[in-house]
């Protein structure tokens, strides 16, 4: 896979900033379609994790928590797609596209460096985007989940998050030497987010002190908005906890990456 596949498909491409990240992003989602791995695992791993996280909510007081399996599978599958069509994959991408020297040949163009990186991600977070709605009418027509009853909670919820995983996985990818040592250092975020962030285990079922530190988890912020806008039982307070710990996760992520990501092998 030769880094001037990318370089030629992106180095004359208009003159505006869109255009050159839709140049960049259809040469990244050609190389994207060839790397199987990856782009199975952004596809077809969180279609499938919902139906494992079905069987288990069947085992919890979801009723005693004042939740159901609509209110709870709907979210969970929405953080699904985020973790692994979007974070999971765009580590990988980030990646390799840095120690195949496409990012370090790209930034001596007319590209700016978050054309570059919002260029690379466009895909990814297309990718998640759609998964969302998949899932989302698949647990409607399931589960009878009906309408958001505030939508905007929901809208706020997945734009922060279409910003701060695309950064959190460049910084990630940033403390790596390799593709596959990338996809190790994206575990750890990884699992602390199915655990922690009320993907499988809601947080109203977790120990006060427990649940009061998983609330500060970068994905914690997205699962309660979107549950509380569709359920419309998301209090002021909470409302607004939420909404500052995503943003603050959102300025957190793009300051590391202006501070620490890496757009050259390391030697």
């Amino acid at each position: 896979m030769s880094p001037t596949a990318v370089t030629t498909g992106t180095g004359t491409a208009g003159t505006t900033a869109a255009g050159r990240i839709g140049a960049l992003a259809r040469a990244e989602l050609t190389l994207l379609g060839r790397t199987r791995a990856t782009l199975a695992a952004a596809l077809f791993v969180p279609l499938v994790m919902p139906f494992t996280l079905r069987s288990t909510l069947d085992t919890m007081p979801l009723k005693d928590a004042g939740l159901t399996v609509g209110s709870v599978l709907l979210p969970s599958s929405i953080g699904f797609a985020l973790l692994f069509a979007v974070y999971g994959s765009l580590v990988s991408v980030y990646a390799a596209r840095r120690e195949e020297l496409v990012l370090k040949r790209l930034r001596t163009g007319e590209l700016r460096d978050l054309e570059i990186l919002a260029g690379a991600a466009l895909p990814s977070v297309a990718i998640g985007l759609a998964q969302c709605l998949v899932l989302t009418v698949a647990c409607r027509a399931a589960l009878g989940v009906g309408m958001p009853e505030q939508p905007q909670l929901v809208l706020l919820g997945l734009l922060s998050a279409f910003v701060t995983w695309p950064a959190l996985a460049a910084v990630t990818a940033s403390f790596s030497k390799s593709v596959e040592g990338a996809q190790v250092a994206a575990t750890p975020l990884t699992l602390l987010s199915l655990v922690g962030s009320g993907t499988f285990i809601p947080l109203e079922l977790l120990p006060d002190g427990m649940a009061r530190f998983c609330e500060l988890l970068p994905l914690t912020p997205v699962i309660t908005l979107v549950r509380g806008g569709w359920t419309g039982h998301l209090s002021a307070h909470d409302t607004l906890g939420a909404l500052g710990t995503a943003v603050a996760w959102t300025v957190i992520a793009v300051f590391a990456v202006r501070r620490w990501f890496r757009w050259e092998p390391r030697r």
